[in-house]
């Protein structure tokens, strides 16, 4: 039974959201809702078969759904409520949420704390605007690992794939196991968009070649795709005449970048961050809007569930305190922005207060990749405030650095903080 109004609700029961719920109530929140729109918990960790996932939550090598069903079995223990296969409509800044399913039909609930969790989407051919006929046969990596994983439906015998993100090479390899075959991946980018160890385990380990600096110039097919013609392309991203290559094929897959779906969060007035996509969030994952707090995907786009865990774990363990409490920042803050070679930094804002209770965690993602040591510096103007040592950095793997406590009195004399990755 729904109750009317929850201390804290969380919309998404991925990774992020049951790990924010489960904290939530440990906390003290006495009554914690998860809205779901499938009609199970775990998110996109249920099609996710292979494994890979806990080895810093669990220390161990799990698959995706042994990894959720491990929360799952929590959030039971719990007895946090769960209202799945329903929809969420809107939220507003005021955290009334307002949800239709079809076991409870159209409900409007208050929580005196929302946290925001529903992921990510991904990129599709009209977002990316890839020239050619329309025939069948092509996908998302993500709606083929579903069809293959959960359906038992392979999309095709053939496959070219377009970008090399973590789920598009996973699937290389996915679909190999089946019997199908891997002509090429294809990314237009001089360097490699995802995870080194998903390169060398499904690409380079099942013979899978990777063609950077190319792109597909168009998808040749009247009813299904017969073939792609693929190009090279130079520094500036144009194709060069006289490169183009036509590769036979029934199956095109794209792997083309994450969106962080954040329609309820502008409903909300939340503000986003043009370079994530994804709210602007303090050290508690709090957004703009007091109350209302983000973590997983939603905020930007992961490497590791793991990562994922934790966010959720700081996110539901704040969100509970605020519906306890009510606490709100002193006002005095600290900016985060992105420095040299680093593409955004979160958190947005960092509580200079914060430092007093614990180090704190700052992750980012660099423009550029480095393939030599490098200092990865939290910088005052030019006061070093703190730095960390890399071996390399690449686009495709988040960078993290902790602001230790013993950085109290550099953070206070700040009123923005800068962080850039130099080489050593």
């Amino acid at each position: 039974m729904l109750k009317e109004k929850y201390d804290v609700i969380v919309i998404g029961a991925g990774p992020a959201g049951l790990a924010a719920a489960i904290e939530a109530k440990k906390t003290g929140a006495q009554d914690v809702l998860v809205i779901e729109r499938a009609q199970e918990l775990g998110g996109i960790l249920q099609q996710c078969i292979h494994n890979g996932f806990g080895l810093q939550i669990f220390k161990k090598d799990l698959t995706g759904p042994t990894y959720a069903q491990r929360f799952i079995d929590e959030l039971a223990e719990l007895h946090v409520d769960t209202l799945l296969d329903a929809m969420t409509l809107n939220v507003t800044s005021e955290r009334h949420v307002y949800a239709t399913s079809r076991w409870s039909g159209f409900v409007e609930l208050d929580t005196r704390a929302l946290v925001l969790a529903m992921g990510c989407r991904e990129r599709t051919r009209a977002q990316i605007a890839l020239p050619g006929t329309r025939p069948a046969g092509v996908y998302t990596a993500g709606t083929a690992q579903r069809f293959v994983n959960i359906e038992g439906f392979m999309p095709g015998k053939r496959f070219v794939i377009l970008g090399s993100g973590d789920i598009g090479m996973i699937m290389a390899r996915r679909l190999t196991f089946e019997g199908a075959k891997v002509e090429r991946v294809l990314e237009i980018m001089p360097f490699l968009t995802g995870l080194t160890r998903n390169y060398v385990q499904c690409l380079l380990d099942y013979d899978i070649p990777l063609q950077l600096h190319h792109t597909v110039k168009r998808i040749i097919g009247n009813d299904r795709v017969e073939a792609i013609e693929s190009v090279q392309i130079d520094e500036h991203r144009n194709p060069m005449p006289g490169t183009e290559e036509t590769i036979p094929c029934d199956t095109l897959l794209l792997s083309v970048g994450l969106i962080p779906e954040n329609e309820l969060s502008r409903k909300a007035g939340v503000a986003l961050d043009p370079v994530t996509g994804g709210p602007f969030v303090d050290e508690r994952m709090q957004t703009s809007v007091p109350g209302i707090f983000a973590a997983g995907n939603v905020v930007h786009v992961y490497d590791l569930v793991d990562w994922v865990t934790q966010a959720g774990l700081l996110c539901g363990r704040n969100a509970a305190q605020y519906a306890i409490t009510a606490r709100k920042h002193d006002g005095r803050r600290v900016r985060m922005k992105a420095g040299e070679n680093v593409r955004y930094v979160i958190p947005h804002i960092l509580d200079k207060e914060s430092l007093a209770e614990s180090a704190q965690l700052l992750q980012m993602r660099v423009t550029l990749p480095i393939e030599e040591p490098v200092w990865v510096e939290v910088m005052n103007g030019e006061e070093r405030v703190t730095r960390k040592a890399e071996l390399y950095v690449r686009p495709g793997e988040m960078v993290n650095i902790d602001i230790p406590q013993s950085a109290y009195d550099a953070v206070q004399r700040a009123s923005e903080l800068s962080v850039r990755v130099v080489r050593r």
